[in-house]
């Protein structure tokens, strides 16, 4: 008889998860539990259940993880390099990392992240062109002419509550904006996939233009800041309660460099809301729109970047700031619906 290969780990593990459930009904047989007991064994069942993504990579992987890191494999090409590089960066567990540098296959590709930018780019090369202006295009009288803007005078159109991402103040707005959204937002699409990405970045610019209109409800609102701040804040609040977990070299210095850059932008905004402004008496854009991006990544992000695992208690933060979010959202369109006549409120008049 020839000897047969050991199964692997992952494999080993499904296997006797699957024989211990086979017996657990004989064992409530011969023992009745308490009403508690019951609670908690399906909280200890629900706390190691493994999302669908997850345990599909584990059931149907081939290859068995090597003991060592994937920093001590050598003879690496340039593409595996990358992948490596982009799991360190993002996940706080080796055996999350590995699983991902196993199972990448870049289809699809970081799709959502990129046709953003290039959007983003190119309505600004094109307001840049009609304008004849691209550094500080907000100051020019035409700009909130523009029909993509969120402006509060026409609040009830929906759409400018989320186009107004493709209209940016400026060369340095937007310079700011695209490069920390292709460094974070692209290797935290790879390794997340673009629904999750996407869903994070949606709400946090519709949760900036919401804040916007409820806090600083006479301005207008330009930019990507609220998507943007909303995944550098997750990435950045993962990195931080995974600190030990995290490897990705020079960690340190890179939150340094975000925080720096994510200051400098947004010192940048509160300075032009508070400038005089060039079309009086219509106020320059708000800088609320990066709170609220900054409040959605540090609730719902970090849920959704925490790691591959999903655990009960993440199942349950998850609903409850979904549940946050909603009412937030419910409670800002009512408020835009009835506050600004209750107040009695000047808003400055349509552009």
């Amino acid at each position: 008889m020839g000897e047969h290969p050991s199964p692997g780990p992952a494999v080993a593990a499904c296997a006797e998860a699957e024989r211990i459930e086979e017996l657990e009904p004989e064992a409530e047989e011969q023992l009745p539990a308490a009403p508690e007991d019951h609670w908690k064994v399906l909280f200890d069942q629900m706390s190691n259940k493994r999302s669908n993504s997850f345990r599909q990579a584990i059931l149907q992987g081939n290859r068995r993880l090597s003991s060592k890191a994937l920093l001590e494999e050598k003879g690496l090409s340039l593409s595996q390099r990358l992948i490596r590089h982009v799991a360190y960066e993002t996940l706080p567990r080796e055996i999350d990392r590995k699983w991902y540098y196993d199972s990448y296959t870049c289809c699809p590709p970081p799709w959502f992240m990129i046709t953003v930018t290039l959007l983003e780019v190119a309505f600004f090369l094109y307001n840049g062109v009609s304008l004849g202006q691209f550094v500080l295009q907000v100051t020019h009288p035409r700009y909130l002419k523009n029909s993509l803007v969120y402006h509060p005078q026409l609040r009830a159109q929906a759409w400018r509550y989320l186009t107004y991402i493709f209209m940016h103040a400026g060369i340095e707005h937007l310079g700011l904006n695209v490069v920390l959204q292709l460094l974070v937002g692209v290797p935290l699409e790879m390794v997340h996939g673009a629904t999750r990405i996407g869903l994070v970045y949606v709400a946090g610019v519709v949760a900036g233009s919401l804040a916007v209109s409820v806090a600083d409800m006479t301005a207008p609102v330009v930019g990507s800041s609220g998507g943007v701040y909303a995944l550098v804040s997750a990435h950045l609040a993962n990195i931080v309660m995974n600190w030990s977990g995290m490897k990705c070299q020079f960690k340190l210095l890179r939150m340094a460099v975000a925080l720096i850059c994510m200051s400098m932008e947004f010192g940048r905004a509160v300075w032009l809301r508070f400038h005089p402004s060039a079309y009086p008496p219509c106020p320059h854009p708000s800088f609320m729109a990066h709170l609220g991006g900054v409040a959605v990544g540090i609730t719902l992000g970090v849920v959704v970047l925490r790691n591959y695992e999903q655990r009960l208690q993440d199942q349950s933060l998850w609903w409850i700031f979904v549940t946050m979010y909603t009412v937030f959202v419910l409670f800002a369109v009512f408020w835009n619906i009835f506050a600004y006549t209750l107040l009695d409120l000047k808003l400055p008049p349509p552009p």
